[in-house]
């Protein structure tokens, strides 16, 4: 057998190249070599059958007589499928396709796999203010100070930027990734990180690791959209935790812990979508309660260094107990496209980690990883996160001014001191759904509160971007999106789209 899946029979069957020639022919006839298919080299394809080559060139040359091939000296062979007599023998019908929908796996139609499909189909206004995009915007790149690192990478390093890396990544960005944990109070050696294809890639691994169909992970109650998804994808039941100021209620955990979970999935300095932040009282709390109850605890900082004022931080989990598992990245302070993030885990479960790494990517790129080794070595990191922060404020500033100016008193919201994003919590009555659908059609683009829930017990809200759009336009969606909360208060509640947000 060979690429084209083609046998020969040596001895007690028709002369080989009749064999092949019905073969081919045959492949032709029912579309598995499409016209303009390019056969194997006469000389390749004997080889890999054990024939002799004039066999093949007698078999092609009939093939070409009949009228299946065209033949070019120097170009090769290519398929001519013939059109057929209205006497002659039809060809097979086509198959009929799987039946896909049916064959998808449970996990892969669970509800937070749902909303992202639906999501797709919402239709966006041209020209609509967009409160859901959570990325840096093209002029906040550090596309110069990037391209100088990858010039370095490249002239200095060749081919090894190049090939495969570590599993776990090159010892050179894990050990300039402690020195940044160290500076953010994030305690760790090179040995415990691993290299991770973005944060997203990370909590799969974890939640791969840790959960099997059936078994219960923890969140909160509104919690990050990815992570619902990962979750959902491995089978397990995801049970959101209510909160008070503090953060999760350690009442509500020792109730939970009846139901034996597995883990449980935090963002505690800042929780996309509400931007909350757990209190030192409460990470110590909650710690206590995880150790006592043998829960793994998943500290997730995607919005490290986003700080917006001079508000103290609590210690980070991690700091606390080293059995948490901190999870990072550096999509949102510096290039998305990194597709660069990381896990900081216990050494007993490091193992499990990396196996499961090997089996998803071989190796996160190699280039990209000396390439950012390199930036924060030359102290770029800082340099540009001294432009990002007052970046950030001033557009806050203008969302929130204009909230402000034009938000009915009833919807409650804070002003963020870190993170991307505002929390909009609305009155009972108003449907978030119905305010997404209502603010496409006054051409702003929100992220309704649904997306992020746990369950079916979150209460209803928003969730308004400022990193993306300039200040006049971020200005302009605060003054939409109250006359889009307006306009709902006057009609039923109805189902309606979704949009894709993360």
């Amino acid at each position: 057998m060979n690429a084209l899946g083609i046998a020969v029979q040596a001895e007690g069957g028709p002369p080989l190249y009749q064999q092949l020639f019905e073969q081919i022919a045959g492949r032709i006839r029912s579309g598995a070599f499409p016209d303009g298919y390019r056969l194997p080299p006469t000389r390749a394809l004997a080889s890999q059958l054990g024939l002799h080559r004039n066999t093949v060139v007698r078999a092609y040359a009939e093939l070409e007589a009949a009228g299946f091939l065209t033949s070019t000296v120097g170009r090769g062979s290519f398929v001519k499928a013939p059109r057929f007599a209205e006497d002659a023998p039809s060809a097979p019908a086509p198959r009929r396709g799987l039946p896909w929908r049916s064959m998808v796996s449970e996990a892969a139609r669970a509800e937070p796999m749902e909303r992202f499909r639906r999501a797709r189909r919402a239709s966006v206004p041209r020209g609509a203010v967009d409160l859901t995009r959570m990325q840096p915007p093209a002029e906040m790149l550090p596309v110069d100070l990037f391209r100088r690192c990858v010039e370095h990478v490249l002239r200095t390093s060749g081919p090894k930027a190049l090939g495969y890396a570590p599993k776990e990544g090159f010892r050179r960005l894990r050990e300039a990734i402690v020195e940044d944990l160290a500076r953010l109070a994030v305690p760790c050696a090179a040995d415990d990180v691993l290299v991770t294809t973005g944060s997203q890639q990370g909590l799969d691994l974890v939640a791969r690791a840790l959960l099997g169909p059936g078994e219960v992970v923890l969140t909160h109650a509104s919690t990050y959209s990815g992570a619902l998804q990962v979750f959902a994808a491995t089978g397990a039941h995801v049970v959101g935790v209510p909160s008070d100021e503090e953060g999760p209620d350690v009442g509500a955990l020792r109730r939970l812990g009846a139901r034996r979970p597995k883990a449980l999935y935090l963002m505690p300095n800042h929780v996309n979508p509400t931007g909350a932040c757990m209190t030192a009282a409460r990470r110590e709390a909650v710690l206590d309660w995880a150790r006592d109850a043998q829960v793994a605890v998943i500290e997730d900082d995607y919005a490290a260094d986003l700080e917006l004022d001079d508000a103290p931080i609590p210690p980070a989990m991690r700091a606390l107990d080293a059995d948490v598992i901190h999870v990072g990245t550096f999509s949102k302070r510096l290039i998305p496209a990194l597709r660069i993030g990381y896990l900081v885990v216990p050494p007993s479960l490091a193992p499990y980690l990396l196996a499961l790494k090997h089996t998803s990517d071989l190796g996160s790129s190699a280039l990209t990883q000396l390439a950012l080794a390199e930036l924060l070595e030359r102290g770029y990191l800082a340099a540009h996160l001294n432009r990002l922060r007052p970046f950030y404020r001033a557009r806050r500033d203008a969302l929130c001014d204009g909230l402000r100016a034009h938000l009915p008193r009833d919807v409650r919201w804070q002003r963020p001191v870190r993170g991307l994003s505002v929390w909009l919590e609305l009155p009972e009555e108003v449907d978030p759904e119905r305010v997404f659908e209502e603010g496409l059609g006054r051409g702003v683009l929100v992220a309704p509160g649904r997306h992020f829930a746990a369950d079916e017990g979150t209460r209803p809200g928003l969730r308004l971007n400022f990193c993306s759009e300039p200040e006049d336009r971020l200005a302009l969606g605060a003054e939409r999106v109250a006359q889009a909360i307006e306009a709902v208060r006057q009609e039923p509640r109805a189902d309606a789209a979704v949009v894709d947000v993360v």
